[in-house]
């Protein structure tokens, strides 16, 4: 896959958004009938935000969030198992299915289906993964100054996470240094 991974710091979100989406739309399925579009980078980069960008480009685009597809805090190592057992079916034009984790309940909840067809948008720590790359129509990597991620989640999920965050930072970072994902994203989108 050709790389155009120049990091933009003066990227505007939606017209980065609304090139990826034009690029993956054009080009030939890659998920069975569908299309799919990876957003991967660092927790409180802006992944989410880039990903609810990149479907209003698109009508009809699903977007799924990672972070519902983890066990728990310590859920990262398993979570490219889990995407791939969503994605299988639908590269053979079947429904796939994921089921939400929930971190209030800190358990397993309802499942949700994805219907073949369209485009799938992944996004969250860890969506993207070498066992998925060939159903990859664009990997975007999303990051942002490592100081403005932490202010970011502790703004969200209180600073009574900061220990839960801490560990998390060492874990992601391990998993993108073991995959070499930023390297291989079509297009990186620096935030903040």
């Amino acid at each position: 896959m050709p790389s155009e991974a120049l990091p933009d710091p003066h990227a505007d979100t939606c017209a980065v958004a609304g090139e990826v989406a034009e690029r993956v739309l054009a080009a030939p399925p890659t998920l069975g009938s569908g299309r799919l579009v990876c957003v991967d980078g660092p927790a409180g980069s802006g992944k989410t935000t880039f990903a609810a960008a990149l479907a209003a480009f698109a009508p009809g685009a699903h977007v799924v969030h990672c972070d519902e597809l983890l066990h728990g805090w310590r859920g990262l190592p398993g979570l490219a198992r889990t995407v791939q057992e969503l994605l299988e079916p639908l590269s053979r034009g079947e429904r796939g299915r994921w089921r939400r984790w929930d971190w209030a309940a800190d358990d397993w909840a309802e499942t949700h289906p994805v219907e073949p067809g369209g485009l799938l948008v992944l996004e969250g720590v860890g969506c993207w993964s070498p066992a998925i790359a060939p159903l990859v129509g664009v990997l975007v990597w999303v990051e942002a100054e490592s100081s403005l991620r932490l202010r970011r989640g502790m703004a969200r999920d209180g600073e009574q996470m900061r220990p839960q965050w801490e560990q998390w930072r060492i874990d992601e970072d391990a998993l993108f240094a073991r995959l070499g994902t930023r390297s291989r994203a079509d297009r990186v989108v620096v935030t903040g």
